[in-house]
């Protein structure tokens, strides 16, 4: 048990979206952090979530606000549980958001941004 969830990856124009789909209560996405304060949606079932070791619960549907550079773990308290991770992509020079009109056809807007999590972005493709 205590698998990772499933995790499907969107990226339109300079928003990054990551659901993750917590199959069986008791699901782990591991401890990490971010560079930039986000937006997690929980759309379905239920979320133990802990952040600097201080623990929360939710239940779907609900918005919850993670604070960058805070560890955080997510755990489904019920099988089907499903939430997104979105944020804006940032310039890692700058931290502004990118202008969709500023790439040009065939460059890879991830590839001008920041880090998003303090792991490489590029593990996850």
């Amino acid at each position: 048990m205590n698998e990772p969830p499933i995790v499907q990856l969107g990226c339109v124009a300079n928003l990054f979206s990551r659901m993750m789909h917590f199959e069986k209560a008791g699901d782990i996405e591991q401890g990490h952090t971010h560079q930039f304060d986000h937006l997690t949606l929980l759309a379905t079932g239920k979320l133990q979530i802990t952040v600097d070791d201080v623990i929360s619960e939710f239940t779907a549907p609900h918005m919850i606000y993670i604070r960058a550079d805070k560890n955080h773990k997510l755990v489904a308290l019920v099988d089907g549980t499903v939430a997104y991770c979105i944020h804006a992509l940032r310039d890692k020079e700058t931290n502004e958001i990118i202008d969709p009109a500023m790439v040009p056809n065939g460059v890879n807007a991830l590839s001008l941004s920041g880090p998003i999590l303090k792991l490489k972005l590029n593990s996850f493709f």
